[in-house]
């Protein structure tokens, strides 16, 4: 690990209320995943980004954007995180995103094939056109026309768009955990 959590007490003001809020978000919306270590220091993403909050706050207004907004089903939404981590292996996010789409019933098979960067069988039309665009877009792929207008045809143009979004997105978190050497908790 290369940058550590912050202890709150340590943080400015501005940053402290920021580390507050995301705390206060995990805490409602991934209150399965441990995201504050025993000082109640966020961990994961989140050091780095209260670290640098010159680009960091703007990184997480963004990634709030995407769940404040989310119309996706949250079982496809947790399919093409997992895929992005996959991909980048991303040790926090998935494990962050496999208890997460665990709780939304995703099972125990699905979630250990797409950590493993497979193709996994089991998921529905909706799930499975999800996996394939994050798989093709994490790999720095253009998304065939063919799956495009599959994926339309399944959720609409604007939840295509979407999720295009949130896998740009969950890029974002996987190159900065990735960058900082970001582990996933010793004991989940």
């Amino acid at each position: 690990m290369r940058i550590h959590p912050i202890p709150p007490e340590q943080l400015s003001p501005e940053v402290r209320f920021v580390h507050d809020e995301i705390a206060g978000l995990v805490g409602r919306s991934q209150r399965q995943v441990s995201m504050l270590n025993e000082q109640g220091a966020l961990t994961g993403p989140f050091p780095a980004m209260l670290h640098y909050p010159q680009f960091g706050i703007p990184a997480l207004s963004f990634l709030r954007t995407l769940d404040t907004h989310a119309t996706l089903d949250k079982r496809v939404r947790e399919v093409a995180i997992l895929t992005v981590g996959a991909a980048f292996g991303a040790r926090f996010e998935l494990y962050a995103h496999a208890i997460m789409a665990e709780a939304f019933g995703l099972p125990a098979d699905t979630i250990a094939a797409i950590a493993a960067g497979g193709h996994p069988y089991g998921l529905n039309e909706q799930e499975a056109i999800a996996h394939h665009i994050a798989f093709a877009l994490a790999a720095g792929r253009i998304v065939p026309a063919s799956t495009y207008n599959r994926a339309v045809a399944l959720h609409g143009q604007d939840a295509v768009s979407e999720l295009f979004f949130l896998v740009a997105g969950y890029c974002l978190i996987a190159v900065i955990l990735n960058g900082f050497d970001i582990p996933a908790p010793d004991n989940p």
